[in-house]
């Protein structure tokens, strides 16, 4: 039996997430509230140590990191449905566009989410209940980000994080420009992980992503946002809050 722990479908937990719907895959779905700190309490960290989604349980066997999980779903659980090209090259090519998005993409699209949403959960919070919160993550990074979030990011950080992100969607809008997918002609764990990344920015950076701007990295947006695994996934799974809940 296949368990996924993720939050909602969005960012790095919607990668797996998706590659479990678009290849048919049963599994338990274990919904973390990051409003709750969840992914940060005792008994999760017993699953992954870091106190980090998504995690994924194979047989007892846990495997974390976003992509890592999809690229073992494709070796552990083949199906009909491949997410993956069958050329080394166009492998190749896919996990350029994956290993892109963990390491340039994610993260300045993730702190402008953090500036604007999750440093919600902790602004109502008094001094010593944010230093109990902080106890409890086990990565000293993630703590400093905790700080940032709740105190307000420079604004010079902010500034260029948002320049990364005009080149992010400026990179994809060329190269979809001349093709349907991002690699080997197929919709591959390259559109899935960017997918879960760039969903939405029609929307949260409109300034960037629009029909005039962006008109490719658009369609392809709301084309695989037509696609049926895609429709199920979000009506399947709610999207998770960031506020804190009311008493």
């Amino acid at each position: 039996m296949l368990t996924l722990y993720s939050f909602g479908p969005g960012a790095n937990s919607l990668k797996p997430m998706l590659a479990l719907y678009e290849k048919g895959l049963e599994f338990e779905h274990v919904l973390l509230n990051p409003a709750k700190f969840e992914h940060h309490s005792d008994w999760f960290k017993q699953i992954n140590p870091r106190g980090q989604v998504p995690a994924l349980s194979d047989r007892g066997r846990i495997i974390t990191e976003s992509t890592v999980i999809c690229e073992y779903l494709e070796d552990e659980h083949p199906t009909d449905v491949r997410l993956r090209p069958n050329n080394s090259y166009d492998t190749a090519m896919m996990r350029i566009w994956t290993k892109w998005v963990d390491e340039y993409f994610c993260w300045c699209v993730s702190t402008i989410g953090w500036h604007r949403m999750v440093g919600n959960m902790v602004k109502h919070l008094s001094d010593e209940e944010f230093e109990e919160k902080l106890k409890a993550i086990p990565i000293p990074e993630q703590q400093v980000k905790w700080r940032r979030a709740r105190e307000g990011f420079p604004q010079d950080m902010l500034d260029e994080e948002m320049r990364k992100v005009g080149v992010s969607v400026r990179r994809l809008d060329d190269h979809l420009a001349g093709n349907e997918w991002l690699a080997g002609g197929i919709y591959s764990l390259a559109d899935i992980c960017n997918f879960a990344i760039a969903n939405g920015m029609q929307f949260g950076f409109k300034e960037l992503v629009n029909a005039d701007d962006t008109p490719h990295l658009l369609r392809w947006i709301e084309q695989i946002n037509e696609r049926p695994a895609v429709k199920a996934m979000f009506a399947s799974v709610p999207r998770e809050k960031f506020e804190p809940e009311k008493a």
